[in-house]
């Protein structure tokens, strides 16, 4: 029988959070780890591929790289303007998201890979058309959803609107991440304290604070950890 895949969900309380770094150090953490897992990026909207190309590289890393992934693998939707999808025939570009390759991928992945992590764009309720956001989207993967929130000020609220967004949709919540995406600044009072508050705002889920530019750890994927 088929092994039934892993899969965590990654959405961040904005845009520029830290998502992809996350996602793709997971992978490579993973990998390291030796559990065959890659990243998967359904929809990407801006005018390169970098993050698809951060998770393509990520699921080759390792001694054994996964088989058969192309960038097209890894992100079959490129939507070339940086704004939400909805957003895309305004500026001329009248191609609807296309669900079904985004689920034929999944499905693709799903069966040849033990873990698949999936970055979502930009935040949790980003609308994909008048009907779906990225959290329909989510629910078809129902997978865990990692909540990555950049420590500064209005992190918050931010979070707490994201967090109980994901509960109100029935989906298990597998930690946040309090990530630094700037330099530390010691005269910075909500940096200072973000970390203790959201550990206070969310007792029953791990808080877990990475630095700048710190890889994220295996222990993130709550289906898998460091389990070999």
């Amino acid at each position: 029988m088929p092994i039934q895949p892993r899969a965590l969900f990654i959405t961040g309380t904005d845009t520029g959070v830290g998502k992809t770094w996350v996602a793709a150090s997971l992978v490579r953490s993973l990998r390291a780890a030796g559990h065959d897992a890659v990243g998967f990026k359904p929809v990407l909207c801006g005018p390169d591929r970098d993050d698809a190309e951060a998770l393509l590289a990520a699921s080759l890393s390792g001694e054994k790289p996964a088989a058969g992934l192309t960038l097209d693998t890894v992100n079959p939707v490129w939507l070339p303007h940086p704004v939400a999808p909805l957003a895309a025939p305004l500026l001329g570009d009248d191609r609807p998201v296309d669900l079904c390759a985004i689920l034929d991928t999944w499905e693709l992945l799903a069966r040849r890979h033990e873990c698949v992590i999936i970055e979502g764009a930009g935040g949790w309720e980003v609308p994909l058309d008048a009907d779906r956001t990225f959290a329909t989207l989510a629910g078809d993967f129902a997978a865990p959803v990692l909540v990555v929130a950049a420590n500064r000020l209005g992190v918050l609220n931010h979070t707490k609107l994201t967090v109980d967004a994901i509960v109100r949709a029935g989906l298990p919540c597998a930690g946040i991440v309090l990530n630094e995406t700037a330099p530390p600044d010691p005269d910075d009072p909500a940096r200072r304290t973000n970390l203790a508050v959201l550990r206070q705002l969310f007792p029953s889920l791990s808080v877990t604070p990475l630095g700048l530019n710190e890889p994220a750890s295996a222990d993130l994927c709550p289906a898998i950890g460091s389990r070999r």
